[in-house]
């Protein structure tokens, strides 16, 4: 029987960890999976060695001060590979740990395949190489990504982005304007803040403080917040409230939300390429600490931060990160967006291109063949 160890960091991870094990069980049923993640992926029949609830740090400084914890959960999924030894382990995504993860399973002669690699783009074509020397196939979601790896010397796959499986509405724009209660003459604007409350705890004013303004030059606009299912409601509801703007949220169908909305004010990482797959302009902001902000600055190598862009090669969505990202100028870029319909139709026909530079749907099922060969060569 094939074993199968699956390891992702975050939420994002775990949904995409839980997708490939529902393929993993559909291909081969009687397959055992074992590993470190979330809900989704208990769900889906994972045997969760350790969960990753309590992992969700982001910057260079937050990192920093939790490595001795990421050293002994280092030392103990080690442990856990060599007592349940599976024949092939699946990284996601997780960059750091993840990479510290396929050099130990090197050491004890376990295949690995990394799906949603580090972003050797960003970081460095130093991180290609060294998991090029670690992992036995790369699964690229990124057509550019592919070819950074297949030029470090790694055995890769452009699996095309799992995205293109999951981001459709169910509804037609009527049915959603009914569901969400939302008026179809007035413009409505999504604010997305992020998944991880660290994101929000960092965007949230700003997203806020931009909707006060946005209100004041179209005073009937309506706003929607989608709280993701790692934010409990009660610690933003205060912060929505204090800000005087009147915020409708939701928590499920955010693609039929994303349908009828006219534009969003959004953090970089995957909401945009969301948005962007539903047609959906957006206003990309970022901001970290300080401190890490500059350390990125010395060690990244990007001239867009914003997905939708990166996969463009070109800027079709306003960027505005760190100092950039002020009320005053989030606002006037949505109202641009809001305002002029030249404006808008030239984003929604920009991020059209996004979705044909993804490749071809079935990402997933490629990624369970390629984790199951993997795992044979293994055996053999």
């Amino acid at each position: 029987m094939t074993k199968v160890m699956i390891c992702a960091g975050e939420a994002s991870g775990d949904l995409h960890g839980a997708s490939v094990a529902s393929e993993l069980k559909s291909i081969a049923p009687q397959i055992e999976l074992l590993g470190m993640g979330g809900s989704h992926m208990r769900s889906a029949g994972i045997d969760i060695v350790y969960d990753i609830a309590d992992i969700g740090v982001m910057g260079f400084v937050e990192i920093l001060r939790n490595l001795p914890r990421f050293f002994r959960l280092r030392e103990y999924l080690s442990r856990v590979m060599e007592e349940r030894r599976p024949d092939v382990i699946l990284l996601i995504d997780y960059g750091g740990f993840n990479m510290a993860l396929a050099s130990v399973a090197k050491k004890k002669n376990i295949p690995v395949v990394y799906y949603i690699c580090p972003k050797a783009w960003v970081w460095g074509k130093w991180r290609a190489k060294a998991i090029a020397g670690w992992v036995n196939k790369v699964a690229a979601i990124f057509p550019f990504e592919a070819e950074i790896y297949r030029q470090a010397g790694a055995s890769v796959e452009f699996v095309g982005h799992p995205l293109l499986d999951i981001v459709q509405s169910t509804m037609d724009r009527q049915e959603a304007y009914r569901f969400f209660g939302a008026d179809p003459q007035r413009p409505l604007l999504l604010l997305l803040p992020g998944s991880r409350y660290q994101e929000v705890e960092s965007l949230l004013e700003l997203m806020l403080a931009s909707a006060r303004k946005v209100q004041e030059q179209i005073p009937d606009c309506q706003f929607f917040l989608p709280v993701a299912p790692t934010i409990p409601l009660e610690r933003i509801e205060s912060v929505v409230k204090a800000s005087g703007v009147s915020v409708v949220f939701t928590r499920n169908s955010t693609y039929n939300l994303m349908q009828i909305a006219d534009c969003a004010i959004a953090a970089s990482g995957t909401v945009t390429l969301e948005a962007a797959l539903m047609e959906l302009p957006s206003v990309i902001v970022y901001r970290v600490k300080t401190a890490t902000y500059w350390l990125i600055r010395l060690v990244a190598n990007v001239s867009h931060v914003g997905l939708p862009n990166i996969v463009s090669g070109r800027r079709i969505l306003p960027e505005l990160i760190q100092d950039e990202a002020t009320s005053t100028n989030v606002s006037q870029a949505a109202l641009r967006l809001l305002q002029d319909p030249a404006v808008r139709q030239q984003a929604r026909s920009d991020i059209k291109q996004v979705r044909i530079n993804l490749g071809q749907p079935g990402a997933v099922l490629r990624v369970a063949k390629i984790v199951l060969d993997v795992a044979a060569g293994g055996k053999a």
